[in-house]
């Protein structure tokens, strides 16, 4: 039971969850399409977060020419480059799926507004972009041992 556990922990990524529930976020997702391989921002409203541990995922939702498009993240993935925040929303639930119904205006999340928010969100973006540049910083270092 312990090797299981070390093992988790070496593939749960340092702040990984920066956000919550009814913040719209920004995902940077690698996609691997051959031979090459590109970042893809996925922009949505976090409608939910499940389980724990290192299958923690997180759904997140947005609109697409009118037609609503939801996409499950694992947290730890190793294919999510960062994940910021764009806008904190203020909710009171922690699942948010009374969205899926909802059309227009009544689709839409209060915001979170004032400094200690802004600043919130700053600190949150700044982790997630140390983060990055750290987890280059150690692949950088493997293929040099390599």
């Amino acid at each position: 039971m312990d090797l299981i556990k070390t093992i988790e922990e070496k593939q749960k990524k340092e702040a990984a969850e920066n956000f919550n529930v009814g913040d719209t976020v920004r995902v940077f997702f690698k996609i691997i399409e051959g031979k090459t391989e590109r970042v893809q921002v996925y922009e949505g409203l976090v409608i939910c977060k499940k389980n724990s541990g290192i299958g923690r995922t997180f759904t997140v939702r947005k609109n697409s020419y009118g037609v609503g498009v939801e996409r499950v993240f694992p947290v730890n993935s190793p294919r999510i480059v960062k994940v910021e925040i764009a806008r904190p929303g203020k909710v009171r639930r922690s699942k948010l799926y009374y969205i899926r119904d909802k059309v227009g205006k009544g689709a839409k999340i209060k915001e979170r507004v004032g400094a200690e928010v802004t600043a919130m969100v700053n600190a949150a973006n700044a982790a997630a972009n140390a983060a990055v540049t750290g987890a280059a910083k150690k692949e950088a270092e493997k293929a040099a041992e390599k």
